[in-house]
């Protein structure tokens, strides 16, 4: 694994996070991208992976872009000289993210310990839940230089914060604190900075209680209604629950119930 992403595990709870802490954290690089994304598929493939927490190293959640990089000229950076490389580099670059995110089963926490920028903002927007420290900023701020989201965010803003305040963050590119977010529903809850890790570990740990069949068939249904028909999801529904009701986990969870006792889920 990459020195960029530290992955550390903790019984059913893989912690990720973004390791440039000199740089806050940017994710627009392609060394950064197949970092993260090499990280999220391993968890999304190990059943025993339960849940997801993502933060980032030192004071930042995420930067976003390298902004140096996108200086007419330089090199390394996702702005080329011809516009059709330019296209392929965010296709196969920063774009490979939210695709990655839409498509995991693996629950995702975002522990956003500080600003989360641009891309940032857009990563965290990625994650299933998101919790605040009280020292977190957040800033849908492509239109500050001049460019656009070009990483889905104009697609991921207002399916969480809804059309009108989604347009005013995106076209007046204003940075909101967490308190704020809060109060618009971009994140669940706010906490003291040094209660963050502890707060995103209770929720990533009422969701690896849960069968995790159950859970990850849950999400995946969650992430389909964000585009499919009432009539799509409902048979989509019937066919997982179909699969649910045979695994030995959901026969646990009923003696269980019936016999007053705790359940003891295995993910099998």
């Amino acid at each position: 694994m990459s020195d960029l992403v530290k992955v550390e595990r903790d019984g059913g709870i893989m912690i990720v996070t973004l390791n440039q802490p000199e740089k806050r954290n940017p994710i627009s690089s392609m060394d950064m991208v197949d970092a993260l994304c090499a990280a999220m598929e391993e968890a999304d493939a190990d059943v025993s992976v339960r849940c997801v927490i993502l933060t980032g190293a030192g004071t930042a959640f995420s930067s976003g872009g390298d902004v140096k990089g996108m200086k007419a000229g330089s090199s390394g950076g996702t702005r080329a000289v011809n516009p059709a490389d330019t296209r392929r580099n965010y296709k196969w670059g920063i774009q490979r993210l939210p695709l990655l995110f839409q498509a995991l089963e693996v629950p995702v926490v975002a522990a956003v310990n500080g600003p989360a920028i641009g891309a940032g903002c857009d990563l965290a927007c990625m994650c299933d839940v998101r919790i605040a420290g009280e020292s977190a900023k957040f800033a849908e701020s492509f239109v500050k230089l001049g460019i656009i989201p070009g990483d889905g965010g104009a697609w991921l803003l207002p399916r969480i914060i809804g059309f009108s305040k989604a347009t005013e963050l995106a076209l007046t590119g204003e940075m909101i604190d967490a308190v704020r977010a809060e109060a618009i529903g971009l994140v669940s809850r706010t906490v003291p900075d040094d209660q963050l890790m502890a707060a995103a570990r209770e929720v990533a740990d009422k969701i690896a209680a849960n069968p995790p069949h159950a859970v990850r068939m849950t999400k995946r249904l969650l992430r389909e209604g964000q585009l499919a028909s009432l009539a799509n999801i409902l048979e989509m529904s019937a066919a997982m629950q179909s699969v649910a009701h045979t695994t030995a986990d959901h026969d646990e969870a009923i003696d269980a119930f019936i016999e007053r006792r705790p359940p003891v889920f295995r993910g099998e």
